[in-house]
C-alpha cells in the first residue's frame, strides 16, 4: 500500500523560497512518477510539476516554469520527492499535495495520479 507524507510548507514573503518534501513508501519495484499539485482557495486543484523515475523527464505548469524545480531520490524502499519553489508570489498560495502513480498507468504528465498525501499549506504574502 503506497503512502505519501508531505512536509515543508509554511509562510514566505513575495520573492522568497520554500522547499517541500514528500516521502513515499510502499511502492513495488515497478517504475513510478511523482508529482505536486496545488489547490488555491476557491479554485480547483491543478498540477504544478511531475517527474518520472525511469526517464527522469520533468514537466511544469507554465505558471511555475523557471521558478520551481521537482526532483526525486531513493533511499532503500523509500522514495523522496522535493519541490524547490523560488521567487514565490501570492498566486502560489494554496495547499500543496504530493501525488504518485505507477508509470504503467500512462496518461498525460498531470493525469492518473492515484496516490495522494494529506497536503501542506503554503502561504505567500
Amino acid at each position: 500500500h503506497v503512502q505519501l507524507v508531505e512536509s515543508g510548507g509554511g509562510s514566505a514573503r513575495t520573492g522568497g523560497s520554500l522547499r517541500l518534501s514528500c516521502v513515499a513508501s510502499g511502492f513495488t519495484r515497478s517504475s513510478y512518477c511523482m508529482a505536486w499539485f496545488r489547490q488555491a482557495p476557491g479554485k480547483e486543484r491543478e498540477a504544478v510539476a511531475s517527474i518520472c523515475e525511469r526517464s527522469g523527464r520533468t514537466n511544469y505548469d507554465d505558471s511555475v516554469k523557471d521558478r520551481f524545480t521537482i526532483t526525486i531520490s531513493q533511499d532503500g524502499a523509500k522514495i523522496m520527492s522535493y519541490l524547490q519553489m523560488n521567487n514565490l508570489n501570492s498566486e502560489d498560495t494554496g495547499v500543496y499535495y504530493c501525488a504518485a502513480k505507477y508509470a504503467w498507468a500512462g496518461g498525460a504528465w498531470y493525469e492518473r495520479f492515484n496516490f495522494w498525501g494529506q497536503g501542506t499549506q503554503v502561504t505567500v504574502s
